[in-house]
């Protein structure tokens, strides 16, 4: 997550972009999705670098605002500026949007929770994880798909569409300072750069490996984060989640994690879940009461291997539809690379 802005001709302040949005109705964004979407906001804005390249004339820019969200979620880090013929920039075809999966709902049931919690937890301890060197990176390949929202300022109008499932790659350094996220269609040419100094936002390997194997004081830290009116619980879930999701956790940690996550209140069994990649498993799903959408993180019915994740709305909210599927992940690699864009080849230590 970039927090130090580059350079623009054309700076667009908070101020500025604040006037370009509409009034945040519902401002509910999953805590796990704003991770992930928090790149696009801070990148896609400071992007471009007029240094490297000769200014061009100044002129009025459209400015559509992109959000990554359920319909009416508004909060501001989830949002993604396209500035159509911004300077410096190259422009990016956004893909041809498509329907969203609707599926059948399952109950969730907490029968089996300690049961599955437990063997999902053994699972991790009994498949170490590879440790990032000196200088090499943690690299993850997924497919994806998210429900993205469109409001253009210059008239008013607005649009919901679902992604296409698309490949996300990231390389990131254990210490997270340095890093870069791929998102073909969704990023210029090349993928854009990612790196913090701030360990602890940015859930690095190397902060990740430093913290106790305890349930206990994981789940803490999770409640920790949470802020504002919305569901502490859903935060504290969302936050487990979010570190699970895209990052290379330790063995012990990450059983530990799960069975943080077990303890929290709402937490339920969905026997049938498919990642994006359509790999029926078992998930671990909570609802999040104001949103109406379940989050599932999705395990190997075999393994009990983290394989991906799945948004389902359970109840009808902002004109939703219940069992409509808002985002779909999957999990296609995990490894360790020794260079930022370097994909995994034979003889690399895979996850």
């Amino acid at each position: 997550m970039i927090r130090t802005p580059r350079r623009r001709n054309e700076p667009l302040d908070h101020a500025e972009l604040a006037r370009l949005l509409p009034a945040p109705a519902d401002p509910r964004l999953a805590d796990d999705r704003r991770h992930l979407l928090e790149e696009h906001l801070m990148n896609e804005i400071h992007r471009s670098d007029p240094a490297s390249a000769p200014a061009p004339a100044r002129r009025s820019l459209r400015r559509t605002v992109l959000i990554a969200t359920p319909v009416a979620a508004a909060a501001a880090l989830a949002l993604v500026v396209a500035l159509s013929g911004a300077p410096g920039g190259s422009a990016v075809a956004a893909p041809r949007p498509v329907q969203a999966p609707v599926v059948q709902i399952e109950e969730g049931s907490t029968v089996q929770l300690a049961s599955t919690v437990q063997e999902i937890a053994a699972a991790a301890t009994a498949n170490p994880t590879p440790k990032p060197g000196p200088g090499q990176y943690i690299y993850i390949k997924s497919r994806v798909s998210f429900q993205a929202s469109s409001y253009n300022g210059d008239t008013g109008e607005s649009a919901t569409w679902v992604q296409p499932l698309h490949d996300r790659e990231v390389w990131k350094s254990p210490d997270g300072t340095k890093g870069r996220l791929d998102e073909p269609g969704y990023q210029d040419k090349g993928g854009i750069p990612l790196g913090s100094n701030d360990p602890r936002k940015q859930q690095t390997y190397k902060w990740l490996a430093a913290q106790p194997a305890d349930p206990d004081a994981l789940l803490k830290f999770a409640y920790s984060t949470a802020s504002g009116t919305r569901d502490r619980d859903q935060q504290a879930f969302s936050e487990i989640g979010s570190i699970i999701r895209e990052q290379l956790v330790p063995s012990d940690l990450a059983a530990a994690l799960y069975e943080a996550a077990g303890k929290i209140p709402g937490v339920v069994v969905v026997e049938h879940a498919k990642d994006a990649s359509d790999r029926d498993g078992i998930a671990l799903a909570r609802l999040d009461p104001q949103t109406g959408e379940r989050s599932e993180w999705i395990f190997d019915r075999q393994t009990h291997q983290y394989i991906g994740s799945r948004g389902v709305q359970v109840r009808e909210v902002n004109g939703i539809k219940p069992g409509t599927v808002v985002e779909r992940t999957a999990i296609v690699t995990r490894a360790i690379v020794d260079a930022d864009k370097q994909r995994p080849g034979a003889g690399q230590p895979k996850a």
